[in-house]
């Protein structure tokens, strides 16, 4: 493959997305991608003067290797791992797993055992290094989005090149009425939904920690959330399948759950205390993605789209929630999947997926 795109993404990824810069080391994770992207960012790196490291995973191995939860194993796994994050200021993940459900006849005993060891590690990358997930294409996306495979690669080019840049003056913005506001009311099919974000800062998010990127994330008010909730983005979660996810909040904690499987959603939201409180409040805005494909990476910019994540809030933006939890559910509020509304303290910011301030109206 010899595709000038790679070239260019890994320019971005670098000097934008993590801002390297001289004396820097970046750890590279490589999932079932073809060994040209690892070496053009290996290349961007050191264009700049970083020192990259590179770690090449195949999710069939990693599969095995998650079978058994061996105490012993994972304990220096955890401990490998964080001391060698600690030795990072950047680090770059691309997924191109060519199975979704590779891990979904997994134990979730075992699952669960595995990402309480590997919590650790996602917490020290998050809250202290420069990061940057990505996903990669191929067949199995184009699959998921009902698309060609070329069709894929170029819309995948074409959403995880956005500018960026042009969209600050409006994220910030939104961050700016985020910051400054208290109740959120959401409303839409299944959904009327209060809460407060009073005091947690919100951040914006143009390319610098997910690629495809496009939106501005905070937290409610832990114990703040009341009223219901219905989910239309179909969404995968420890290899399963879930469909028509619906919650019914009470002083902030899931009391009532349904789905397509409701059995396996509570026994995901059973996994520690903080799974049923919610760790994060985003609003997507990517104009470039309109329907959900089961890949969180793209699900969670899709423009005119909220999600409210049970689970792990950021450091950047705490309400005190700990959890091994983290699912970004989504609930797209265009005309097309139903239409709803994002109020600020009464005052409706956006209405079936449209912002109405005019200093929003460039994220449309």
């Amino acid at each position: 493959m010899n595709d000038p795109r790679i070239q260019k993404l890994a320019r971005q990824l670098v000097t934008h997305s993590t801002s390297l810069e001289e004396g820097d080391h970046v750890l590279i994770d490589a999932f079932d991608v073809p060994v040209e992207v690892p070496i053009a960012l290996v290349r961007a790196a050191r264009e700049v003067g970083a020192f990259p490291h590179v770690q090449i995973h195949d999710s069939r191995i990693t599969r095995e290797l998650c079978s058994v939860a061996e105490e012993e194993r994972l304990n220096v796994v955890s401990k490998g791992g964080l001391a060698q994050m600690r030795s990072m200021d950047a680090y770059i993940a691309i997924r191109g797993s060519h199975n979704i459900n590779e891990m979904s006849d997994v134990d979730p005993e075992v699952m669960k055992a595995v990402m309480k060891k590997a919590r650790k590690v996602l917490n020290y990358r998050v809250n202290h290094t420069r990061w940057c997930v990505l996903r990669w294409p191929n067949p199995a996306m184009a699959q998921q989005a009902g698309m060609s495979t070329a069709a894929f690669e170029d819309f995948y080019f074409k959403v995880c090149l956005l500018n960026y840049e042009r969209l600050m003056p409006a994220m910030e913005a939104l961050k700016k009425r985020m910051d400054a506001a208290d109740e959120v009311h959401l409303t839409g099919p299944g959904t009327d939904l209060r809460f407060s974000i009073k005091d947690i800062p919100a951040i914006v998010c143009g390319g610098t920690h997910n690629i495809p990127d496009g939106e501005v994330f905070t937290a409610p008010v832990k114990n703040s959330v009341y009223g219901t909730l219905a989910y239309n983005a179909p969404s995968i979660y420890q290899g399963t399948s879930f469909d028509q996810v619906s919650f019914r909040f009470e002083k902030g904690k899931i009391v009532e759950a349904t789905a397509n499987n409701t059995e396996k959603l509570n026994e995901i939201l059973d996994s520690d205390a903080g799974a049923r409180y919610i760790g994060e409040f985003a609003i997507g805005f990517n104009r470039e993605i309109k329907h959900p494909m089961r890949d969180i990476l793209f699900d969670e910019k899709i423009g005119g789209s909220f999600h409210f994540t049970p689970g792990q809030c950021y450091e950047q933006a705490s309400n005190g929630n700990n959890s091994q939890i983290h699912w970004d559910l989504v609930c797209i509020q265009r005309a097309d999947y139903g239409g709803g509304e994002i109020a600020f303290d009464g005052e409706v910011i956006r209405r079936n997926g449209k912002f109405l301030p005019k200093d929003l109206r460039p994220l449309n």
